[in-house]
């Protein structure tokens, strides 16, 4: 009788290296899956020796797609980029926490090897976010264009200037914003920047956008939660020596100039994230909020 094929027969690890927490976990992790029978796979050009001869360094731009499964050890800005690439190949993310928050790489480094092992057992839940694409267009053309996981946003360049942006959903106008910037965010994103400007926490299984101003010069102007097949436009009014710029999650896109239009819209390919069996996302939650910290009511219930 034939042997069942391996799952995830290629793992691609993604981490940067150069941190010394990031580069032991990723050691440990190639040494782990080889003798797992795996076929392992590394970006090139890394500050790291992986000390063997079968594990294979590529482009990292051809990390995702030479591969199954790929593995992100760091902190949200990895998983951020890691599922970027992951989504456009079509492939799965498990998320290893060695940064400091950890609300989307939620496997701690005790249970790291235990959760690669659920992963390539098939224990893992898989779990899809929408993802949102970002364009600026210049002469009717698409200028600039990137995915984002958590947020798309537009974010003053110099301090003590206000912006005027105004805001289109689905070509209806719906406000022009001052103040410092807006952010459109995923579910996902819900608890990121958009969370600290006064934004909604979203569940991630409820796919939907949301409007958020940064620091707005009303105070009635308020986050709005809108559809995920909404198309979201804004642009910037003129003012003068006003300057912002396009932000996806975290990385800068361009510059937005004075009428020039920013369009944002569900992308057409989603992340899948793995989590290890039992994952609760209110625990998440409690946890990285600090929800209930030295209060009465600070326990979950007992069943």
């Amino acid at each position: 009788m034939d042997a069942a094929p391996l799952a995830y027969p290629t793992v691609a690890l993604s981490g940067r290296a150069d941190d010394p927490r990031v580069g032991g976990a990723m050691l440990v992790l190639a040494e782990h899956l080889l003798k797992r029978g795996r076929r392992v796979i590394a970006a090139a050009g890394q500050d790291i020796e992986f000390g063997s001869s079968d594990l294979q360094l590529v482009p990292e731009h051809e990390l995702a797609s030479g591969s199954d499964l790929l593995v992100a050890v760091g902190g949200d800005g990895t998983m951020l980029h890691s599922a970027r690439l992951a989504a456009t190949a079509g492939i799965p993310v498990l998320g290893i926490n060695r940064g400091r928050l950890g609300f989307l790489a939620d496997v701690g480094p005790g249970r790291m090897l235990e959760s690669v092992d659920d992963a390539l057992d098939g224990r893992c839940v898989p779990e899809t976010r929408m993802l949102l694409e970002a364009a600026v267009h210049r002469d009717g053309q698409a200028a600039a264009i990137a995915l984002a996981l958590n947020d798309v946003a537009v974010a003053k360049h110099d301090t003590g200037r206000m912006l005027d942006l105004r805001t289109w959903v689905d070509g209806a106008y719906v406000n022009t914003h001052g103040g410092d910037g807006f952010i459109v965010s995923t579910s996902t994103g819900s608890t990121a920047y958009a969370l600290s400007c006064g934004g909604p926490i979203v569940h991630p299984a409820l796919a939907a956008i949301v409007l958020v101003p940064i620091c707005p010069h009303t105070l009635s102007d308020r986050p709005i939660v809108v559809g995920a097949d909404s198309v979201v436009e804004l642009e910037l009014a003129g003012r003068p020596e006003t300057r912002a710029q396009v932000v996806c999650d975290g990385i800068v896109l361009c510059e937005l100039e004075p009428g020039t239009r920013l369009r944002i819209a569900r992308a057409t390919v989603n992340a899948t994230l793995l989590h290890p069996p039992g994952h609760d996302y209110f625990r998440i939650l409690r946890s990285k909020l600090h929800w209930g910290r030295g209060g009465r009511n600070g326990q979950p219930p007992a069943d």
